[in-house]
């Protein structure tokens, strides 16, 4: 087969833990690329790096931190970007970069991120700020290539439901319901999921947390596993406290021929697609569904022409054990299947969440395994917001017969009924789900509910009250009466 010197290909990936801390970002993305080009076998591939597009970093603020990482690298880079706050940035830069470099907008291009949150936090309770680089405002801003997640809705942030560990736990709670089984039964499910993921990530020589955990020491809470928000204790919610950098090099067949680069090393993009669920998790029609995942993964792989069966190696976004079966669920993928687990790397928990950069790490996990595996095909789901935003790929070692092909399904799920979200409630209705937030020392200290209204709407509702919390501790509340006030506060009806 003559290949398109246009052919995009993905010829080395760069994974970098800095355990001893103080290196900053753009330091990290840099040592990461270094790493790439290694693996590519060609040093000479940075300087031609000519697009650096980098996933948004929540430890150090920069203007545009492409510019930095080119000069770093000593290449005289044309174009930077950058994306807003999401996990599925990583996928939808590597589906922009394979679609510019056939286009010919680009020959060369590094995707990367990372984050030093582990170091930010420490100095921070210290009230030090780090000496890291200061872009001044002479510095124009990166090009936003990925927008932010719009994550702040009034029917949330009233009631103080605010981030991804209060509202993974609602999703997850749905999920026993519809499954039918017990809260005790379903923990002990998700525990046996998790701790299948640790497995992986003992044996991933770029995680964070290379051990294994039993079920039973995941959902068990302790002094070093506290509970967060149930169902989930502190080894079910994504390690942020990292100090991780990743980077991935693209090129076309053309550059690689010309640096004699082996095509041992080519892995060929051969889909992405893209799509949302709504924003505001109050307007699903089902919290334990993912509309947006079942439309944009079948399209992934009618793209690229195979079935789901086809796939050897799959990672799926796992932020929280919700967000896995969720998309699992949507892809037709089984849960336990022994020969093609859900992660590559171990997830987030064990193998890390560098906030939005998690997924660079899986893609240059997952070229190595093709790399291992000549002839078999992978697939990535990135997430982002509150399993919100979702981006596929589909990669080979072998090339596409069409080409690399993209595509947003964004109008297909657009078409398919949502629900009604009341932002101010005053009334009864039955809960659909909820999750008790506790404080450090163990102690409930907040509890959620979302609430469907007898006409089929849904409002959110929180409780600080010593009782319901108690109740919502320790009783299945699936399908109770609860009263909400026009404040967003709530109470058991038979109370």
């Amino acid at each position: 087969m003559t290949l398109d010197p246009r052919t995009p290909i993905l010829v080395g990936g760069g994974q970098v833990n800095e355990r001893t801390g103080g290196v900053e970002p753009v330091d990290l993305i840099v040592a990461a690329a270094r790493a790439a080009a290694v693996e590519a076998g060609s040093p000479r591939l940075l300087e031609l790096v000519d697009s650096v597009r980098l996933i948004g970093m929540l430890s150090w603020r920069y203007r545009d931190p492409g510019a930095l990482v080119g000069e770093r690298i000593g290449a005289a880079v044309r174009h930077t970007g950058y994306t807003g706050s999401g996990g599925s940035g990583p996928q939808v830069l590597v589906n922009q970069a394979a679609e510019d470099i056939a286009a010919g907008r680009a020959d060369v291009v590094l995707v990367g991120g990372a984050e030093s949150w582990r170091t930010r936090m420490k100095l921070r309770s210290q009230g030090v700020r780090p000496e890291w680089t200061v872009q001044d405002d002479s510095v124009a801003p990166a090009e936003v290539l990925v927008p932010e997640v719009p994550m702040v809705f009034d029917g949330q942030s009233r009631i103080g439901l605010d981030r991804p560990a209060y509202v993974y736990p609602l999703f997850e709670q749905a999920l026993r319901i519809s499954s039918g089984r017990s809260e005790d039964e379903h923990r002990g499910a998700i525990g046996a999921l998790w701790s299948g993921f640790s497995k992986v990530a003992a044996t991933n020589p770029h995680a964070w947390t290379g051990r294994e955990y039993t079920a039973d020491e995941i959902v068990t809470p302790s002094e070093d596993n506290r509970w967060i928000s149930r169902p989930y204790t502190k080894l079910m919610n994504s390690n942020n406290m990292v100090e991780q950098g990743a980077a991935l090099l693209l090129c076309s067949v053309g550059v690689a021929t010309r640096l004699g680069i082996p095509r041992d090393n080519w892995v060929f993009p051969h889909a992405g697609t893209e799509a949302h669920d709504t924003y505001d998790i109050a307007e699903r029609e089902a919290l334990d569904r993912s509309p947006a995942i079942r439309l944009a993964g079948a399209r992934a792989l009618e793209l690229s022409g195979i079935g789901r069966d086809d796939l050897t190696h799959v990672d799926v976004y796992s932020c929280f054990p919700s967000a896995v079966q969720v998309a699992a669920a949507e892809l037709g993928l089984p849960l336990d299947d022994p020969g093609r687990p859900l992660t590559l790397t171990g997830g987030l928990t064990f193998a890390g969440g560098p906030w939005n950069n998690y997924s660079t790490h899986a893609i240059a996990t997952l070229a190595t395994r093709l790399r291992e595996a000549p002839g078999t095909y992978g697939l990535i789901t990135a997430n982002g917001g509150y399993l919100t935003k979702h981006a596929f790929g589909v990669y080979r070692t072998e090339p596409p017969r069409s080409g690399f092909r993209r595509q947003d399904v964004q109008a297909d799920v657009d078409a398919l009924p949502t629900t009604t979200a009341l932002t101010s409630y005053g009334g009864s209705g039955s809960i659909e789900s909820w999750t008790v937030v506790h404080g450090r020392d163990g102690a409930p200290e907040r509890g959620f509910v979302a609430v469907r209204t007898g006409t089929g709407e849904r409002t959110l509702a929180t409780t600080t009250e010593t009782g319901a919390l108690a109740r919502l501790v320790g009783v299945d509340v699936a399908r109770d009466t609860a009263v909400v006030a026009a404040d967003g506060t709530f109470r058991f009806a038979d109370d």
